[in-house]
C-alpha cells in the first residue's frame, strides 16, 4: 500500500478555500491556531509533534468537503482530552455545535468501569448515542481513527492488534453504514495489515507480481465495453478499470476456501453515466456483449442500500472466458458511493447536522435502531454486539401487504418483522404468509418478500422455543421481557437453586456464598438491581450458572491462592535469610571479586561464573546460588532458574558488581527480534546495532509461513544502559514489532 502524503496546515487551508465561504474560512483558520497552542510541545509516539494528527484530521475532514465546523472540530477534537483547554472554552470560542462535536469525539478516559472490555463497549454505546444527537460526531471520529490506522506502526504489536480489531469490528462498519467508501476500504486495508500480517503480504505480493497481465486484460476488456457502447445514445461521463481491494480479496478467499490464483474478478470495471436511464442501457448493452452469471446482478438503484448507496452491479463471463464485473451508476451516485452522508450533508440543507427532525431522515433511519437497541438492553457489551449483528451486518429488505419497506438483519424471520412493526403483533403472531402462501415461523425471509403476519387477539402469548426462531435483539428480548414479567418469582427460586447445586459441587458452602452482601455485589457488577433479578437471569437462561457461581466464589478462590503464595514465599525467605545470616558472620572474613566483576561476600576461593540462560551484564539485578561442583551461579534476579533452583534446594548467596573498575571491558548479551520480514530489515537492524555498538558478535535469522522473521543478536556491551539504547533504536525501526531479552 502506498504511503499517505503528509499534509501541511496551509495544505488544508488552500483545501477548504476551494469550497469555503471567507469566514467560514476564517473560523477554521481560528481553530488551526488554538489547537496549534493547545497542543505545542507535544509529541506523538512516532516522536513528530502532537499537531500534526489533528492536521491530517481536518484534511481528511476538507477530502470530504466538509463543513466548517466539522472540518475546525478535526483540529480541536484532542485540545479537551489531551491539553489544559476546557469545553467551556471551546463553546465559548467556537460556538455550541462545534463543542458538541468535539464533546461527543472526546475519549472517556475519566470513567471507571470494571474491565477494559466493559469500558470500550461503554464508549462505543456513548459514542453512537451521541452520534445521533450529530452524525457530525461520528464523520470526525472516523477521520481520526483513519489517521490512527495510517500511523499505527508506531505502536506495540498487542496494541496495534486491539486497535485493528476494533477498527474491523466498529468503525469500518460504521463508515459502511454512513456510506463512505474511501475511508471504509482504508480502514479494512489497514485492520487487515495487523490483523493477518501474513496473508495481507501475501496478497500485496500476488497482486504485484501479476499486474502487468491484469491491466492488459483490463484494457482491453475496456476497450470492449467503449465498442459496445458506440453508436448507442449514451452520456459517458467515465469509464475505468479498478482493482478489487486487498480485504475484499482476503474475505474471498477466507469465506470460499480460495487460494489467490482462484480469484479471477481482482478487477471491476466502472462505468459513470450522466442519468438512471443511461445506466439501465448500459447495462443492457454488456448484456448483450457477454453472458451474465446467474445471481450475481445487483440493482442498487431501484433498491438502494441503507448507507444511499446506489449503483447496478453485474458479474459477466468476460474476455477469455474470465470472470468480470462491471459496476454501472450516475456521477451523483458515484460522489455517494464515495462520501455517503457527506455527499448529503444536512447542513447544507440549512439544518447543521441534526438527525431528529430531519427532512432527509428516511435515509438514516438506522439511527433510530441505535436509539431502540439502547433502551431493549441493559448492558454495553450487549448493546455493542446487538449494533455489530443488526446494523453493520448483511441485511434483507422486505414488504408488508400495504407496500411498506422493512429492512431486517440477514437470517430474519416472520417474527422478527412482528416485533419490529410492534411489540403487540409479535406477542399475538400465531402464522406467517410469504407471497401468499403459508409459512413456518423459522423462515428465512428473502429480499423483496411481502410478508403478512397473521395474528390473534385470543393468542396464548409467545412460546419459549422462540428465542431460539428470532435473529434480533428487540425481538429476543421481548420475548425473555414477556416470560420475566409472568414468571419472575418462579425464576428467581430456579436460579437460587441453581448456583447453590453448582457451588456446592465445587466444594464450597453455598450458604456463605449466597449471601445478600456477596450476591448484591455481583448483581451490581453486572448492572443487575439486586439479588432476586440475578437469581432470576440466571433461572431464565440469560447468564451461565458455572460463569455466575465461579464470580460469586473468586474471592475465596483468590484468598486460598493467596494464602498459598504467602506461605511458599515466606519459605523462601526465610531459608534466604538463614543463609544471608551466614554470610554476614563471615563478612569481613573473606571476599571473592570473579574476574566478571562480580563480588560475594564471605566466600572465599570458590568458582564465580555468569550464567549463560540469562546472561547478566552490569546494570542488572541479580542473586547467586552454589552449585554442586561448580561453584557460584550467578543468574539475572527474573530469571526462571532461581525460582526453580530454590526448589530444588539450591542454596541462594548475595553477589553484586564490582565498581566499574574492576569489571571486563565488554558482556555478553543477547536479543530477540521479531517483525515482517521485508527487503532491507536485516540490514537496517544491523547497521542500528553498529551505531551504538562495535561488537555485533552473532546474527542468525528464522522466516516463518506467515513472512514473520525472527532475528537473534548477541552483542558485546559494557552495561545495562548501553544495551537498553540498543533496544530503543531497534524498536523504531519500522515493521519490527517485539524486541526482547531472551532465557534460554
Amino acid at each position: 500500500m502506498s504511503k499517505t502524503k503528509v499534509l501541511q496546515a496551509n495544505d488544508v487551508i488552500n483545501k477548504v478555500s476551494s469550497y469555503m465561504k471567507p469566514d467560514d474560512v476564517k473560523l477554521v483558520e481560528k481553530a488551526l491556531k488554538f489547537a496549534t497552542v493547545a497542543h505545542s510541545g507535544q509529541k506523538r509516539q512516532s516522536g513528530e509533534p502532537y499537531i500534526v494528527h489533528p492536521i491530517q484530521v481536518a484534511g481528511i475532514l476538507a477530502d470530504l468537503n466538509m463543513d466548517a465546523e466539522t472540518v475546525s472540530a478535526g483540529f480541536l477534537h484532542d485540545v479537551v482530552e489531551d491539553t489544559g483547554a476546557e469545553l467551556v472554552d471551546i463553546q465559548e470560542l467556537f460556538g455550541d455545535d462545534i463543542a458538541l462535536i468535539v464533546d461527543g469525539v472526546t475519549k472517556l478516559s475519566k470513567i471507571k468501569y470494571k474491565s477494559h472490555r466493559e469500558q470500550l463497549a461503554e464508549n462505543h454505546r456513548k459514542l453512537l448515542l451521541a452520534m445521533c444527537k450529530d452524525i457530525r460526531v461520528m464523520i470526525v471520529k472516523l477521520a481520526d481513527r483513519l489517521h490512527n490506522m495510517r500511523t499505527l506502526s508506531h505502536l506495540k504489536p498487542e496494541k496495534q492488534r486491539r486497535i485493528a480489531d476494533e477498527t474491523i469490528e466498529i468503525y469500518a462498519p460504521l463508515a459502511d453504514r454512513l456510506g463512505i467508501g474511501t475511508i471504509k476500504w482504508e480502514l479494512e486495508d489497514l485492520s487487515l495489515r495487523y490483523i493477518n500480517p501474513g496473508q495481507y503480504y501475501q496478497i500485496v505480493n500476488s497482486m504485484n507480481s501479476k499486474r502487468k497481465q491484469r491491466v492488459d486484460y483490463i484494457n482491453g476488456a475496456l476497450k470492449q465495453v467503449k465498442d459496445s457502447l458506440k453508436g448507442l445514445d449514451i452520456k459517458v461521463d467515465e469509464i475505468y478499470g479498478r482493482p478489487k481491494h486487498l480485504y475484499s480479496i482476503y474475505k474471498k478467499m477466507h469465506n470460499k476456501h480460495k487460494k489467490f490464483e482462484e480469484i479471477y474478478d481482482l478487477f471491476a470495471i466502472r462505468v459513470i453515466v450522466e442519468s438512471v436511464k443511461d445506466c439501465y442501457a448500459v447495462l443492457g448493452a454488456v448484456h448483450s456483449k457477454w453472458k451474465p452469471m446467474p445471481g450475481r446482478f445487483k440493482d442498487y438503484i431501484a433498491m438502494p442500500k441503507a448507507n444511499m448507496y446506489q449503483s447496478l452491479h453485474t458479474t459477466l463471463i468476460g474476455p477469455e472466458g474470465r470472470l468480470l464485473e462491471i459496476q454501472i451508476r450516475t456521477a451523483e451516485m458515484h460522489r455517494v458511493a464515495e462520501y455517503g452522508v457527506a455527499a448529503h450533508w444536512a447542513y447544507k440543507e440549512g439544518i447543521k447536522g441534526e438527525v431528529k427532525g430531519s427532512s432527509d431522515n428516511t435515509k438514516l433511519n438506522w439511527f433510530k435502531k441505535i436509539i431502540e437497541l439502547q433502551e431493549d438492553t441493559d448492558d454495553a457489551s450487549d448493546f455493542m454486539q446487538s449494533v455489530k449483528g443488526e446494523l453493520f451486518g448483511d441485511h434483507v429488505y422486505a414488504f408488508t401487504p400495504g407496500g411498506d419497506v422493512l429492512e431486517l438483519p440477514k437470517g430474519a424471520g416472520p417474527l422478527d418483522m412482528a416485533y419490529t412493526i410492534h411489540t403487540d403483533i409479535g406477542n399475538h403472531t400465531v402464522g406467517a404468509r410469504v407471497n401468499g402462501k403459508i409459512v413456518p415461523l423459522d423462515y428465512k425471509i428473502k429480499n423483496s418478500d411481502i410478508v403478512e403476519i397473521m395474528t390473534s387477539a385470543t393468542s396464548a402469548g409467545p412460546s419459549r422455543d422462540w428465542v431460539k426462531l428470532v435473529s434480533t435483539s428487540k425481538a429476543r428480548h421481548k420475548i425473555k421481557q414477556y416470560f420475566r414479567k409472568r414468571d419472575h418469582d418462579k425464576m428467581v427460586e430456579n436460579g437460587r437453586e441453581m448456583l447453590a447445586n453448582n457451588i456446592r459441587d465445587e466444594g464450597f458452602n453455598a450458604n456463605e456464598v449466597l449471601t445478600d452482601a456477596n450476591v448484591g455485589k455481583a448483581a451490581k457488577r453486572l448492572d443487575y438491581k439486586g439479588p432476586n433479578d440475578l437469581y432470576a437471569a440466571v433461572g431464565f437462561g440469560d447468564l451461565q450458572v458455572n460463569t455466575i457461581a465461579h464470580r460469586l466464589t473468586s474471592h475465596i478462590r483468590e484468598q486460598q491462592e493467596l494464602q498459598r503464595q504467602e506461605a511458599e514465599q515466606r519459605d523462601i525467605l526465610e531459608e534466604h535469610q538463614t543463609y544471608q545470616n551466614d554470610d554476614k558472620k563471615n563478612k569481613n572474613k573473606n571476599k571473592t571479586t570473579s574476574s566478571d566483576g562480580i563480588v560475594v561476600e564471605g566466600v572465599s576461593n570458590l568458582l564465580v561464573r555468569l550464567s549463560h540462560c540469562c546472561s547478566p551484564i552490569p546494570g542488572d539485578d541479580v542473586i547467586g546460588y552454589i552449585t554442586q561442583g561448580n561453584g557460584i551461579s550467578v543468574h539475572r534476579v527474573d530469571c526462571p532458574n532461581i525460582k526453580d533452583s530454590v526448589k530444588r534446594g539450591m542454596r541462594l548467596i548475595n553477589v553484586h558488581w564490582a565498581d566499574a573498575n574492576n569489571r571486563r571491558a565488554e558482556y555478553d548479551a543477547y536479543l530477540t527480534i521479531q517483525g515482517y520480514n521485508r527487503n532491507g530489515l536485516l540490514n537496517e537492524v544491523i547497521k542500528t546495532v553498529n551505531s551504538v555498538s562495535k561488537h555485533l558478535n552473532s546474527v542468525q535469522g528464522k522466516i516463518n509461513n506467515d513472512k514473520m522473521v525472527t532475528i537473534s543478536l548477541g552483542i558485546g556491551v559494557k552495561n545495562l544502559d548501553q544495551l537498553n539504547m540498543i533496544i530503543d533504536h531497534i524498536k523504531n525501526i519500522s515493521d519490527v514489532y517485539v524486541v526482547k531479552r531472551p532465557f534460554k
